[in-house]
């Protein structure tokens, strides 16, 4: 048999730019921590919903530490007298106070076990408070490794920010550690050095001069949001405000710039934001945080998709540091990641997945909005062949689904791969404005929600009115790629699908070179092709939107 893997570029190896978050590192086995950090179902988790935080944190920059305290106002889900909350134990728990008294606890790992003096009974709205301090895990290259990351500007002042996505908020103050149950609001409050500011999620309630020479700056977030979202980013910072019509009305944009930066800010930024605002309002529905605003912060590391707070550190270019990761020129357009990090607001932030292994949630559909940018203002043909570009980073190294209950997200390939899968979909659907409308519907129906595999994939079938299960079962839980088999029969064409999935019969668009592709529906038996005018030696797949493998006998 002869193999033609139509895949346009090498996608069996690795892409050195492949230059996407990595959100932690391979494990073989899992380990008692794992299970503790990850669990969505212990009961010492599941007896309360955490409703509300206060952070109220100071930052002693030189000596890289931290300390305060933060309050938890919870519900009780069920009568207990014993919960779970998050804090790495490199960081001292000094105390957890309840009505004014201190509360018993142990700690496992990075786990915390309190003990109430009574049963928090079902129902029940009550609160703690935690004290801690310490000098939290440095990240030493945010944002992939996560942490709070002690850096200084071009002119040698302070610059820190927090970044920790995967690794969890409780790496740097005391959380209820999971995706799955969001505060429905929160306060920041963070005290740095006179001199230097704090920007966080939200709106700025306050600024107080503190008698310690510390600047202590309130944010309150009136929407849910996830924790590892919540952020400090501190320096010099410049400010300066816009606005943008929306389709909610008004909304108010901040940005925040080194001081020193601000002119490239304001040149970058300005062209930037409002018309990725348009873009994806347009493909996704209304930003989802109109109550917070939308702002723009200038970090040490590259960028992260804090809610309200998008992290930039993209140095006023274009692509994604000056680099296309398509190899198409369309990526050196705009700049990735105010477009990309901004994309999360809406995949991540808006909608957020339970579990971490479900992180393609976040990242396939963000990294498919970028296409959808380029589509917005240079077309769709630009669109589809920078798409079709980012294969270049795909490795097809493992599942993208990672495994459930331990805080392990899966393969990379969520990015690239997971987007080309999207625009498949597309493909499949054959109707743009119902894809369009699937991806509105998706942030209407589950607003401010977090979600499971099953919610998303059969909201796309349901309103797609078709079953497309199989493909994302094929593309997020095996790492092959599904192949089309061509051989001839008693002279006759004959195709199938070949892959893991055993019920994967989707319809696929072939034709003889040079003609009009017509769809043609495969199973994982063969199946005669009625094309007017193919045969083996002028059959040609569509693999320009089809990430699909090319087998011809």
């Amino acid at each position: 048999m002869k193999l033609r893997l139509l895949l346009a570029l090498a996608v069996l190896t690795a892409f050195t730019l492949n230059a996407h978050a990595q959100l932690g590192t391979h494990k073989e086995t899992f380990t008692r921590a794992d299970t503790l950090r990850g669990s969505l179902t212990s009961p010492f988790r599941t007896c309360y919903d955490i409703n509300y935080y206060h952070l109220d944190i100071k930052f002693d920059i030189d000596k890289k530490f931290i300390s305060g305290n933060v309050l938890f106002k919870f519900t009780s889900e069920q009568d207990f007298t014993k919960l779970q909350f998050d804090l790495w134990n490199n960081l001292k728990l000094e105390k957890v106070v309840y009505k004014g008294k201190e509360l018993p606890y142990t700690r496992e790992f990075n786990a915390v076990f309190v003990t109430f003096p009574q049963t928090i009974v079902k129902g029940a709205k009550d609160q703690f408070t935690v004290y801690y301090s310490g000098n939290p895990t440095e990240a030493k290259r945010a944002p992939w490794d996560g942490g709070v990351q002690f850096a200084k500007d071009s002119l040698g002042k302070p610059h820190v920010a927090t970044a920790c996505q995967g690794m969890g908020a409780s790496v740097w103050w005391p959380t209820k550690d999971q995706q799955d149950d969001e505060v429905d609001s929160a306060m920041v409050s963070i005290s740095v050095p006179k001199g230097l500011k704090d920007v966080s999620n939200g709106r700025l309630r306050k600024v107080t001069q503190l008698k310690d020479g510390y600047t202590r700056f309130d944010w309150f977030i009136a929407n849910p949001i996830n924790n590892y979202d919540i952020e400090a980013n501190i320096g010099d910072y410049a400010h300066y405000t816009s606005s943008y019509q929306g389709e909610k009305g008004k909304l108010t944009l901040d940005f925040w710039p080194l001081a020193y930066n601000l002119e490239k800010a304001k040149k970058q930024w300005g062209f930037e934001v409002p018309r990725m605002l348009k873009s994806f309002e347009h493909w996704f529905g209304p930003y989802p945080f109109y109550e917070d605003g939308y702002k723009l912060v200038e970090t040490p590391h590259l960028g992260m998709e804090h809610q309200s707070g998008v992290a930039y550190g993209n140095k006023y270019r274009n692509g994604y540091l000056g680099r296309d990761l398509s190899g198409t020129g369309w990526g050196l357009k705009w700049d990735f990641i105010v477009v990309h990090e901004s994309g999360h607001e809406w995949f991540g932030n808006n909608i957020t997945s339970k579990d971490l292994g479900d992180m393609w949630i976040h990242e396939s559909f963000t990294n498919y909005s970028e296409s959808l940018f380029i589509e917005s203002y240079y077309g769709k043909q630009a669109a589809q062949e920078y798409i079709h570009g980012t294969r270049l980073g795909i490795n097809n190294d493992g599942p993208i689904v990672g495994p459930y209950g331990v805080n392990k997200e899966g393969s990379g390939d969520m990015y690239p791969k997971g987007g080309n899968m999207l625009n498949m979909l597309r493909t499949i659907i054959n109707d743009d404005e119902k894809w369009r409308n699937i991806l509105r519907g998706l942030n209407k129906v589950f607003y401010h929600q977090t979600v499971t595999y099953d919610q998303v994939v059969n909201y796309i079938n349901q309103e797609s009115g078709v079953k497309l299960t199989p493909v994302f079962d094929q593309y997020l839980k095996y790492k092959n790629l599904p192949i089309v088999e061509i051989i001839t029969i008693n002279g006759k064409l004959m195709a199938r699908w070949i892959s893991d999935v055993p019920d994967f019969n989707i319809p696929v668009k072939i034709r003889a070179k040079g003609g009009e592709y017509k769809f043609v529906n495969l199973r994982n038996r063969f199946t005669p092709l009625n094309i007017d005018g193919v045969n083996k030696d002028n059959i040609e797949v569509d693999t320009f939107n089809y990430y699909v493998g090319v087998l011809v006998d």
